[in-house]
């Protein structure tokens, strides 16, 4: 196996920057009141989630970001990714080899229309492609 080079700080940014993207694509900014349609949830529903506290959710969202640019950095060094179309394009097929075909297929067997897998999908392209360049270029 190769070695890795790996920047610790550019995948600790990564990995918050990736949370405060997902504030703004899940916000009433973009695309807040197509995905709680798409979910079923009701503003009501939203907001009783939010009561009963969301702190575990955040934590767990960042650890699992964290991780993912942890291995997206891994995929950067390991490919000597250095430039933006490099960056952009190694965080799309990571979309398009693993995080689409795995959330396409959780949704087909799920009751939610294939609409809630779109708006999911764009937000895990774009943080991926984000992820991406931001590792490559920051190596």
């Amino acid at each position: 196996m190769p070695t890795a080079n790996v920047n610790i700080l550019a995948v600790l940014v990564a990995g918050v920057l990736t949370l405060v993207l997902g504030g703004v694509w899940y916000s009433p900014i973009l695309f807040a009141k197509q995905w709680m349609a798409a979910q079923g949830y009701t503003p009501e529903k939203v907001e009783a989630m939010r009561q009963k506290g969301v702190t575990r959710a955040y934590l767990v969202s960042l650890l699992c970001y964290l991780v993912m640019a942890y291995v997206v950095a891994l995929l950067v060094s390991y490919t000597n990714a250095t430039t933006l179309a490099q960056g952009l394009w190694l965080g799309f097929l990571s979309w398009l080899g693993f995080t689409a075909p795995i959330g396409l297929t959780a949704n087909m067997f799920s009751e939610k229309p294939i609409a809630a897998w779109v708006i999911d999908a764009g937000y895990q392209l774009a943080h991926l492609l984000f992820m991406g360049v931001l590792l490559s270029l920051w190596r």
